[in-house]
This record gives structure tokens, C-alpha cells and sequence, in this order.
């Protein structure tokens, strides 16, 4: 008896997303606007934290609310404009703590929990958002 069936190749089948296109006109309507209340809480928070930082970019990011890199710039979503400014103060905290800890260790989290006492809860609020979003976008 021949078993050929089972060695010859079949055609990968690929799961199909769908995803609603992210459109680069919301994201170009909205930027500077993202900018001005972005530099404007970074400056807030900054003379509480003290850090130095190079380039702060606003990007159309899929699933971050911001970055850091080692280079010190700062990346943001444009779409924390839609949050509540609670929100916004976390993420900017969280980036600005990451200019002096480039991961998330308990020092980390001490020196976001020296400006946001309430952090985990901000935390915690901001992925049940993220989670949200995620679904509308898949």
C-alpha cells in the first residue's frame, strides 16, 4: 500500500485579518494638535522629574502609546488625544522614567510610582483601552 498522499504538499492556507486601514489623514488632521498637548504636559512633568531628552516625535503607532530609546528621543501616539489627560500624564510619565531606566524593573517602577502614586491603576485602565481598540482594529 502507497502512502504518497501524505507526502506531497499542500497549499499553506493563510488566516485572512481584517483590519480597518489606519488613515494617514486622521493622523495628519490631528498631529500638531498631539504635539502642542504633548509638549505641553512633558514640560509639566519634566520639571518634577528632571531629565533630558533629545527628539520628541508624534507617530501613527498600531499598537504603542509610546516609546523611549536609548538615544533619549521620545516617541508618542497621536492618538493620546483621545485619552483622558490622567492617561496622558501616565504615558509621558512612563516614557520620561525610561530616560534613566531602559526597562521595566522594580527601580523603574519606584521612579514611576515617586510621580503617579496611583500607577497601576492608570496602568491597568490604559490596557483595558488598548485591549478595546485592538479588537476594532482586528
Amino acid at each position: 500500500m502507497e502512502f504518497t498522499w501524505f507526502t506531497r504538499k499542500l497549499p499553506r492556507r493563510r488566516r485572512q485579518r481584517r483590519r480597518r486601514p489606519l488613515t494617514p489623514a486622521h493622523y495628519m488632521l490631528h498631529k500638531e494638535h498631539a504635539r502642542a498637548v504633548i509638549q505641553e504636559r512633558l514640560l509639566y512633568w519634566n520639571q518634577f522629574c528632571g531629565y533630558t531628552y533629545n527628539r520628541v516625535a508624534i507617530r501613527n503607532q498600531r499598537s504603542r502609546w509610546g516609546s523611549c530609546s536609548a538615544n533619549k528621543n521620545l516617541n508618542f501616539n497621536y492618538r493620546l488625544v483621545f485619552l483622558p489627560q490622567t492617561l496622558v500624564d501616565y504615558v509621558i510619565v512612563h516614557e520620561l522614567c525610561h530616560l534613566e531606566h531602559l526597562n521595566h524593573s522594580d527601580t523603574f517602577w519606584a521612579a514611576v510610582e515617586v510621580h503617579l502614586p496611583n500607577y497601576k491603576s492608570l496602568k491597568e485602565e490604559l490596557r483595558q483601552i488598548s485591549m478595546n481598540i485592538h479588537k476594532q482594529l482586528v
